[in-house]
């Protein structure tokens, strides 16, 4: 591939009490939203160093003059392609948001703050030998999906998002349409505080562990409930990532 595959994140604005919900019931709604931005700027910072910003594009649902790290964000998303998510559920929002951008393209969320350039070069190498490349997560969803045709992506729609079983329906749906799907690096997306400890030992200079280690609200304490109100519909946390299973307990 002569140039680098297009980049898609599909994120949240990162507003207290409606992004990060399930860390947030644990952390606090306000601290949750400030390590969402942390992990959001984290991954454009990422997709920017593999594409060029010319090259991105996020879809995006909320505004971001509502959430935390605003002008930052802004600052971050200089040059790139902001299109609002559009759609019902999760599936039609994915796939509107892929036919919105040039092929080949790579899309991601915003809940693996360790993505480096090197991993998203690792999807779109894929490409070379199939139609698609879906990135596992461990918790049984996906993290990354790289399509050479980004129209192919109306395939996810009526795929369940957000189970257990989010990447073994997704795959199917893919080769149902046709298409040959390759695999890639599995890991772990940060939905609950035990996943931001992994992260974050992991990739201890992203803004996402620096974030988790400062930040004034640890761990086990008890969450400010003046953070903000809890999202409790069954998509509050879909635009972060989008991909990865509930876990039992939310």
């Amino acid at each position: 591939m002569s140039a680098p595959a297009h980049v898609l994140v599909v994120a949240k604005a990162p507003v207290a009490g409606q992004a990060k919900t399930r860390l947030g019931a644990e952390v606090g709604m306000a601290a949750a939203a400030e390590l969402a931005a942390a992990a959001l700027l984290d991954t454009l910072a990422a997709a920017a160093a593999y594409a060029g910003p010319g090259r991105c594009h996020v879809a995006l649902a909320g505004d971001l003059a509502d959430g935390a790290a605003a002008d930052e964000l802004r600052r971050a998303l200089d040059g790139w392609v902001v299109r609002p998510q559009i759609g019902g559920g999760f599936d039609e929002r994915l796939a509107h948001a892929h036919a919105d951008v040039p092929g080949p393209v790579v899309q991601v969320g915003m809940d693996t703050p360790q993505l480096t350039p090197a991993l998203l070069a690792e999807v779109v190498a894929g490409l070379a030998s199939h139609d698609a490349v879906l990135a596992p997560a461990e918790d049984g969803g996906w993290w990354a999906l790289a399509l050479r045709d980004p129209g192919a992506a109306g395939a996810l729609r009526g795929v369940p998002m957000s189970t257990p079983e989010t990447y073994v329906a997704t795959r199917a749906a893919l080769e149902d349409a046709g298409l040959s799907v390759g695999t890639a690096s599995t890991l772990v997306d940060v939905d609950e505080v035990d996943d931001a400890h992994r992260v974050a030992a992991a990739a201890p200079s992203t803004r996402f562990a620096q974030r988790w280690t400062a930040s004034s609200t640890a761990p086990g304490e008890t969450p400010d409930p003046s953070g903000a109100r809890l999202v409790t519909n069954n998509e509050d946390d879909h635009h972060d990532g989008a991909h990865g299973a509930r876990r039992a307990g939310r």
